[in-house]
């Protein structure tokens, strides 16, 4: 859906694969690094990297759940307001500049928020792979999505 899904077109059980992919550069991890002041050596000193069982540098694994996270976007979280949070967040192989990250959402749950009526909570699953099918990344999510029709979008024009 180009514009995002509301509450109510989440189906408990349904899943969204999130295309196209992403291979991610040497420049996407080095920039990461600088942003987020990340300064372990294993991402940018080649020459460190060299010597651990990686053998070369690892892309940072919060840059890795970034774009997991931004692929997901458009089929799970264009309508959200917020969101309330991740857990279960596993990384069980490393990813490496050249790889190519894919992902699904799945949802797994959805309810209408208590405290306010045009919004409600729905919790994805995320599964992050590469290039070969590993999983690189896996994580649930849950957001606040509105509801069609809501306060929000009536002042913001849509």
């Amino acid at each position: 859906m180009p514009g995002g899904r509301y509450f109510e077109d989440f189906e408990v059980g349904a899943i969204y694969a999130h295309r196209p992919g992403r291979t991610i550069s040497e420049a996407d991890n080095t920039w990461f690094t600088l942003l987020t002041m990340n300064t372990h050596p294993i991402h940018f000193d080649a020459e460190y990297a060299r010597h651990t069982e990686f053998g070369k540098p690892l892309v940072v694994s919060t840059l890795t759940l970034a774009i997991l996270v931004g692929m997901s976007v458009s089929d799970v979280s264009r309508k959200a307001i917020a969101n309330l949070g991740w857990k279960e967040i596993r990384l069980p192989k490393p990813v490496f500049a050249g790889d190519t990250l894919y992902a699904e959402s799945t949802v797994l749950d959805k309810r209408e928020s208590k405290s306010r009526p045009d919004q409600g909570i729905v919790t994805v699953r995320t599964v992050g792979k590469n290039q070969r099918g590993e999983v690189v990344c896996e994580f649930e999510r849950a957001m606040l999505v509105m509801k069609r029709g809501n306060a929000l979008e009536k002042r913001a024009g849509y």
